[in-house]
């Protein structure tokens, strides 16, 4: 299959990630891939880096008869079999595009968030896309009734985790404790994340301050973002038994030294790739349902669920797996078999080119 990528976005986070992923997965077993993306976006170098042939576009409202005229020009020299469309801008240019050169569209939805009713809907997820492509199912049914799309031509896909790049050799969790000044009998309990106000770090700080008085009892907040809030949350509430690591480039060490995984996202999550990192290094777990987080966290079989907003659930479920060992052991080991089962990159790939198979 020869399979255009076209992305809008200018930035650089999940969602260009997974399309870069993608195109190089779908490299590796055959396929020819391009892409369109907004100039001087986060794509443009890393998919040249990665050998891929670029062109950069301008997306934009006032530059969309010039764009739709170069779309077709790449999708004739390039014997494009397919287009798949990841955000609004691109969908409109790049699905008038697909349709004029009778090209079949895949659109894919990295977002968990509602999609705006009406007719950009109707016509961005209806008439200009043959298939729907989400990141999480919870919002199939939305997408099919806004889109007027049957179910049956809308599919989750998560984005899976690559097991062979979790690497976390003998003794790191250990030596990261260490470095933290962890005892080795404190419980740690931990989240990682690109700090939002949407990802329950307060909630996860509340949580650790109604659990104060329990010895031994630790909480860690792994990675960076908009971090400054969050310490002064922590400070406010004199929390001296939570430690923020910042930014790790390797974090799975960090993430294997933890005896609790918690995500508390209240908005816009997806399948999150820290919560199948930790599930697959067989953590047990505690989020809440938002977005796919329930997909992987499944209610007393791989962790617990909690609702949004609610630090006295966290801390009751916290004192739950604290005082159980072989049940920590269990949702564990569920968990990591979840992983291995459904959520490899390899099944993200596996389904993608299923649906590539079928709108073709």
């Amino acid at each position: 299959m020869n399979i255009l990528h076209l992305e809008a976005s200018s930035g650089w986070g999940g969602q260009e990630i997974r399309i870069l992923r993608e195109a190089e997965g779908m490299r590796a077993r055959g396929h020819t891939i391009i892409l369109a993306v907004m100039q001087g976006g986060g794509l443009v170098a890393r998919a040249r880096a990665a050998g891929f042939t670029v062109y950069e576009m301008n997306f934009r409202k006032p530059g969309w008869l010039i764009g739709l005229f170069r779309l077709l020009k790449i999708i004739r020299k390039h014997q494009i079999d397919l287009v798949n469309t990841h955000s609004s801008l691109d969908s409109w240019i790049g699905g008038l595009a697909a349709r004029i050169a009778h090209k079949p569209i895949v659109r894919t939805r990295h977002l968990s968030t509602p999609v705006k009713p009406g007719l950009n809907s109707r016509l961005v997820y209806g008439q200009l896309a043959d298939f729907i492509v989400t990141t999480c199912a919870s919002i199939l049914p939305m997408i099919a009734q806004q889109s007027g799309k049957s179910l049956a031509l809308c599919r989750s896909i998560a984005t899976g985790v690559d097991p062979n790049q979790i690497n976390v050799s003998s003794g790191e969790p250990e030596a990261f404790r260490r470095q933290w000044r962890l005892q080795p009998d404190d419980f740690l309990v931990g989240t990682a994340c690109f700090m939002r106000s949407w990802k329950g770090i307060d909630d996860l700080l509340k949580a650790a301050d109604l659990l104060r008085d329990i010895p031994n009892l630790k909480w860690i907040v792994i990675g960076g973002g908009h971090a400054e809030r969050h310490h002064q949350f922590a400070k406010t509430l004199k929390l001296s038994n939570v430690v923020f690591t910042g930014h790790l480039d390797h974090p799975f060490p960090a993430i294997a030294a933890l005896d609790v995984f918690a995500l508390l996202s209240t908005a816009h999550e997806g399948v999150s790739q820290a919560i199948l990192q930790a599930a697959y290094l067989g953590k047990p777990l505690i989020s809440t349902r938002t977005g796919g987080l329930g997909e992987v966290c499944i209610d007393e079989q791989t962790g617990f669920n909690v609702s949004p907003f609610a630090p006295t659930e966290v801390a009751q479920k916290v004192m739950q797996l604290k005082e159980s060992g072989p049940l920590r052991q269990m949702l564990g080991e569920k968990a990591h078999r979840l992983v291995l089962e459904q959520f490899t990159f390899s099944h993200t790939l596996d389904h993608m080119e299923e649906v590539y198979q079928r709108v073709l």
